[in-house]
């Protein structure tokens, strides 16, 4: 913390420093909008924290960028195109609402003591909207889903979501032998608002 107290000497009144678990520390109590956060996450709770930013109860959100630094695998997770093993439903939700891009790659040897990890720096641009509209809880639950299960054909992954699951497949264009990871997220939300009717 002494570098922290070094900086905050050197420009009084522009720096605070608030111990306390970013869990429950409501960020509105101590900042106005436009926020822009920067963080180096603690990586055992930094998808948790990220899913919590990415979520809020209206969109827009409070803030208007995050940039953040992950292990090189969640950052892959991230920004991940749908066929690769890293697509998902981070990907999903990170693109859904933000452009999300790697702007920095870190190996172990730039931190003292060196982790075990590589890490990357994402910056994700909060969009004045989603990118397609869907319920957010609806593609929330149907991507979950269909990930929990990504080996499996979608109509059978899918088959508790809906009794004819099938037949909306095919009505959003989307074939019941597909697998979720080859699923685009425009695909996913027309799939999200179908189910949602």
């Amino acid at each position: 913390m002494a570098p922290l107290a070094d900086i905050q000497a050197a420009y009084p009144g522009r720096l605070e420093v608030i111990n306390a678990d970013a869990l429950k520390l409501n960020p509105l109590d101590h900042l106005t909008p436009p926020i822009r956060i920067v963080a180096n996450l603690p990586y055992n709770v930094g998808t948790e924290l990220l899913v919590r930013w990415l979520t809020p109860p209206t969109w827009p959100p409070v803030w208007d960028s995050l940039t953040l630094m992950f292990q090189k695998e969640v950052a892959a997770r991230i920004t991940a195109q749908p066929g690769s093993k890293a697509y998902g439903r981070l990907a999903i939700l990170c693109q859904w609402r933000t452009d999300a891009r790697v702007v920095m790659e870190l190996p172990p040897e730039a931190f003292t003591p060196p982790p075990k990890v590589h890490s990357s720096v994402v910056h994700l641009q909060a969009l004045p909207e989603p990118r397609f509209p869907a319920d957010a809880a609806k593609l929330q639950s149907v991507v979950a889903t269909a990930f929990n299960q990504r080996r499996k054909m979608l109509r059978a992954s899918l088959k508790g979501v809906h009794p004819d699951i099938e037949d909306v497949l095919i009505s959003v264009g989307i074939a019941p032998t597909a697998r979720a990871e080859t699923i685009e997220l425009e695909a996913w939300c027309a799939l999200a608002r179908a189910l949602k009717t």
